[in-house]
């Protein structure tokens, strides 16, 4: 066998050859199906396959649950969490998540690792273990709840899709999207739950852009009667009218436009009032009321209104 051949038989054995091994790996990456995984996919299919495993001995085996927030953005690069990143996004979340469980969910930081910058989080371990449903089996845990929701919604802002389904989350994520826009950050959701699932999904500029025009308001306004007595007042121009003498009786805060006319009316705690007001809601645009304010118009029965003394 001459030098040549010789050098050409121990590329092959080798797996070296003209394309070198850098493109023996990537064509063998290519023939596995793995070009396009990214690491929270291959991290998912790890976890299903350990699961798979931890059945074959115990068939209610469950996995650690895990969130992953992967922040990116211009000052992400080197893999660190700057603290008022931290103070500005991680209770957001938490409470985003505690929202769509409808329950109070902990979080607790586990580690920072790069890759832009990725925040690692699990939710606080339960004092009990996990109820088990009719056949059995553990019921999903209020972080797993929530986060399904909660990616749901994420992707639902991402398309720029209707989701007043989601309307009594809106404010929480609202909250976290002002965050993220105010470091100008792109927020990736990953949650690896513990039956070996993987949902997730993203907020970025154009999520929060949709979340600004769904935020903003229009007026809505009309007219009532509020009778009551006074429970508080003030100077300024506000008094406060329970409607009636139980605990759980309505009140409403009444806001005088101009002070003198409600220094003019003499008002004194306990006083039966009458009110005409104007009720006006700010409704954005899945017809949520961001604010209600009653403004008082003027005496909805005969009043006696008395001039200031000099």
């Amino acid at each position: 066998m001459t030098g040549d051949s010789w050098r050409e038989r121990r590329r092959q054995i080798m797996g070296e050859g003209p394309e070198g091994t850098a493109g023996l790996s990537a064509r063998l990456l290519d023939e596995m199906g793995t070009e396009d995984r990214d690491d929270e996919e291959i991290e998912a299919e790890h976890r299903a396959s350990r699961l798979a495993a931890a059945r074959e001995y115990a068939p209610d085996a469950r996995l650690d649950e895990e969130l992953q927030l992967r922040l990116t953005g211009p000052d992400t690069d080197g893999g660190a969490l700057r603290f008022q990143w931290g103070d500005a996004l991680l209770e957001p979340v938490e409470h985003a998540v505690s929202v769509a469980a409808r329950t109070p969910v902990q979080l607790e930081l586990t580690g920072i690792s790069a890759g832009s910058t990725v925040v690692h989080a699990r939710p606080v371990a339960p004092t009990v273990s996990p109820e088990l449903d009719a056949l059995g089996t553990p019921t999903t845990s209020a972080a797993s709840t929530g986060m399904s929701t909660l990616t749901e919604l994420l992707a639902a802002l991402e398309s720029e899709s209707d989701v007043r389904e989601w309307s009594r989350l809106f404010d929480a994520v609202e909250t976290l999207s002002r965050a993220l826009g105010k470091y100008d950050l792109d927020l990736g959701v990953t949650w690896y739950g513990a039956d070996g699932g993987m949902r997730r999904a993203r907020l970025t500029e154009r999520g929060r852009r949709y979340v600004e025009r769904l935020s903003e308001t229009r007026d809505r306004d009309q007219s009532m009667t509020i009778s009551g007595r006074i429970t508080e007042l003030r100077e300024s121009g506000w008094v406060k009218v329970k409607t009636g003498t139980a605990k759980n009786a309505p009140a409403y805060d009444v806001r005088f436009e101009e002070p003198e006319v409600l220094l003019r009316m003499r008002p004194g705690l306990g006083d039966n009032v009458h009110f005409r007001v104007r009720f006006r809601q700010r409704l954005d645009s899945m017809g949520i009321a961001r604010s209600t304010e009653y403004t008082y118009l003027g005496p909805a029965a005969e009043q006696a209104s008395l001039p200031l003394e000099a």
